[in-house]
């Protein structure tokens, strides 16, 4: 990850290869903290599952918002720890290492067990994907920032589309494949029209909440009128059609493709699909902006 974030800001941020030591470090200490919300994941899990709700639509959506404000907490506080505390960054580089003995201690005494095996290295290309696209989605965003300078309104809405169309491809997908290892599926693309009820549900979900973001972003900015409403609903409403169609399709594509080469879609289907889902409404956003000026 903190090899292509190097590359990315040395095309397109102005980043120096001296940098590549600080970038490390913070994202490391970074990950180092923010993994640790995995135990609240598999008990979201275990209690969604224990009062007969469905894991594949409640678990990720909610873990996904709960992840997105505690990680971005901890990037804050390691940022802050780097460059404004004292001996910050001696702390910052200890939690990184620390991370990196307990990565060392774990390995070796895993490398004989297949499922851990096979994990890594399915995790492993996929992380790897998703660092790339996810360096997209900030550079897309530093488009946008040019475009919405004094658009506090959709500054303030941005982090929730984002998280929001992440968690429909993450309902469409999941779902998907349940259903195809339980044989209510077929494998091909074709089989789409028989989950469309889960698929046209987490869309209309999607979208009566984008209206919600938009009433309540106007009100929050002192901005609420009826002509700015129009305004900003058009705009949300035609960037969630482009990016929710998008990745509807890849989710569902993806399920396909990994069941089909007997891969585990849980390795592929939501880190593929939420960082797509980043780089895809950043997308959607910044042109339907540039087409409603």
């Amino acid at each position: 990850m903190s090899l292509i974030s190097m590359g990315f800001g040395i095309l397109f941020w102005g980043i120096n290869v001296e940098d590549f030591t600080a970038i490390l470090s913070v994202v490391t200490a970074t990950m180092a903290i923010g993994l640790s919300l995995t135990l609240l994941t598999t008990k979201v899990a275990f209690v969604s599952f224990k009062k007969g709700l469905d894991p594949d639509i409640v678990v990720y959506p909610i873990m996904s918002t709960t992840a997105d404000i505690f990680v971005t907490l901890c990037y804050v506080l390691i940022l802050n720890l780097f460059f404004f505390a004292d001996f910050g960054r001696w702390v910052v580089a200890l939690i990184a290492l620390a991370f990196l003995f307990f990565f060392l201690y774990i390995l070796p005494r895993n490398l004989h067990e297949p499922e851990f095996l096979k994990t890594v290295k399915e995790s492993l290309a996929t992380m790897v994907f998703v660092a790339f696209i996810v360096n997209v989605t900030g550079t897309v965003l530093r488009g946008i920032s040019e475009v919405v300078t004094n658009r506090k309104e959709i500054y303030t809405v941005y982090p929730a589309l984002i998280d929001m169309v992440g968690d429909v491809g993450s309902v469409v997908g999941s779902t998907a494949t349940t259903k195809l290892a339980l044989g209510l599926l077929k494998p091909s693309f074709s089989s789409i029209r028989n989950h469309a009820k889960t698929i046209l549900s987490a869309w209309s979900a999607s979208i009566v909440l984008f209206i919600v973001l938009a009433i309540a972003s106007l009100f929050l900015n002192g901005k609420f009128s009826l002509p700015a409403l129009s305004n900003l609903l058009v705009i949300m409403l035609a960037a969630n059609l482009i990016s929710v169609g998008v990745i509807v399709l890849v989710s569902y594509g993806i399920s396909i493709l990994t069941f089909k080469r007997g891969l585990d879609p849980d390795n592929f289907v939501i880190p593929i699909e939420s960082s797509l889902a980043d780089s895809v409404t950043s997308i959607a956003l910044l042109l339907v902006l540039l087409l409603v000026g």
